[in-house]
């Protein structure tokens, strides 16, 4: 039977290559975001009521498909919509 001797030096080796395919799994497979968001997401979102919501359709400020009786709105515009709004302590 052959013994195997593993050192201090081996040990911390590995626990780095470890790390670093850990890191490298992580980095891969951030978490997606959704793509297109129904109206309670938008809100959250926004931090706005429904009526103001249905505001922003009605005068075209933010598009929406509607598919059964779902409303869905694309992230990217709800986030232009965000950006449009910030405001600077300027």
């Amino acid at each position: 039977m052959i013994a195997n001797v593993v050192t201090m030096e081996d040990l911390e080796r590995f626990k780095k290559e470890l790390l670093d395919e850990i890191k490298t799994l992580l980095s891969n497979s951030a978490p997606a975001k959704k793509q297109f968001l129904k109206s309670p997401d938008v809100r959250e979102m926004l931090g706005i009521s429904p009526g103001t919501l249905q505001t922003l359709r009605i005068n075209g400020t933010l598009s929406y498909t509607k598919i059964g009786g779902t409303l869905y709105y694309e992230y990217a515009d709800v986030v232009k919509i965000f950006e449009k709004n910030k405001h600077s302590n300027r």
